[in-house]
């Protein structure tokens, strides 16, 4: 992770603002984590709301052409563990 600068999403692309890859990138999950360590309902209805975001703001800008919900969901929520 890089020190001192936080792995958050630039909207409406929904690109980490530190790395330039697609939010959550791997800093920003393991900072979500730590964050909400002991609490994976918690990180799920954040992430869920943050999906909800995703979906507008990248429909809006792509369209049809843009991510599919499948890859959507793997993106922002497949990856919590269980």
């Amino acid at each position: 992770m890089t020190t001192g600068a936080a792995h958050l999403a630039r909207r409406p692309a929904w690109s980490c603002r530190v790395c330039d890859t697609a939010w959550p990138c791997a800093a920003a999950r393991e900072s979500l984590l730590i964050e909400y360590a002991g609490n994976r309902v918690t990180l799920s209805v954040y992430l869920c709301s943050m999906l909800y975001d995703a979906t507008s703001d990248l429909h809006a800008l792509h369209g049809d052409a843009g991510p599919a919900p499948r890859e959507l969901y793997a993106r922002f929520i497949g990856w919590v563990p269980r």
